[in-house]
């Protein structure tokens, strides 16, 4: 990543990972634009730390063009609300808004694309349980095809399957767990922890085109396999340099 990287593009700011991502960032050089699909939240987005807010619906291809504009990185939290559809499927963002922002950055050259999908998705199935996966089946195969249009797209990327979402303390050094292979990991991490990584991704070689799974060690469930050793470089982005062992 070039030094001279200074935008980041954070999607679904609104969020709870978002939300999360702004408290990581706030402290860096970086310029942040973050984006919400409502006007009432953009002074809580601005107080949170974001240099600049974008109102955007990313179902509209012309709004992702304008969110990704002059942007170096992009950091996609995008996902669907707890509803009905991600039982029965439809219009969800998981799919075409990833999908119209993925294109969007391809047009505007940017260097590195970080999405939030989850364990559960493809070859990491196994990862969740089945009662589990039902119902949030839909939104599983969303994540699915949009992973796949990242990895076709031609840009740098990482992709993040965290296991269950807590709202815990970020976890100590050393006790993030990264798996890769699909079949590697599961449990759960805190949302902090899941903002640090993908935060991070961007400016750790290692991580540059690939799929990685995590959990917490305080979180994991069962013997996890295929663990990975990245040493997360976090000293862009204002946090202590962590060495993250199997």
């Amino acid at each position: 990543m070039s030094p001279t990287t200074d935008r980041v593009l954070v999607a679904g700011a609104s969020g709870d990972t978002g939300r999360e991502l702004l408290a990581v960032l706030r402290p860096t050089d970086l310029q942040v634009r973050a984006t919400t699909r409502s006007y009432a939240d953009v002074d809580a987005l601005e107080r949170l730390g974001a240099d600049e807010v974008e109102v955007v619906d990313f179902f509209d291809s012309a709004d992702a063009v304008r969110a990704a504009r002059n942007c170096d990185i992009v950091l996609c939290a995008l996902g669907t609300a707890p509803s009905l559809r991600h039982v029965v499927g439809g219009k969800l963002v998981d799919r075409t808004g990833v999908i119209n922002l993925v294109t969007a950055s391809v047009g505007a050259d940017v260097d590195h694309f970080v999405m939030q999908s989850a364990i559960g998705v493809g070859s990491s199935k196994s990862g969740m349980s089945l009662p589990a996966r039902l119902l949030i089946n839909a939104s599983l195969k969303a994540k699915q095809d949009a992973e796949a249009a990242i990895r076709r797209s031609g840009l740098g990327y990482t992709i993040v399957r965290p296991g269950k979402l807590t709202d815990e303390p970020p976890s100590e050094i050393g006790d993030i767990l990264v798996g890769e292979g699909g079949d590697t990991v599961s449990g759960s991490i805190p949302r902090a922890d899941v903002a640090r990584v993908m935060a991070a991704a961007p400016f750790t070689p290692e991580a540059r085109n690939r799929t990685l799974e995590v959990v917490s060690r305080r979180g994991l469930s069962g013997t996890p396999s295929n663990l990975v050793d990245i040493d997360w470089d976090r000293e862009r982005i204002g946090l202590e340099h962590e060495h993250v062992r199997p």
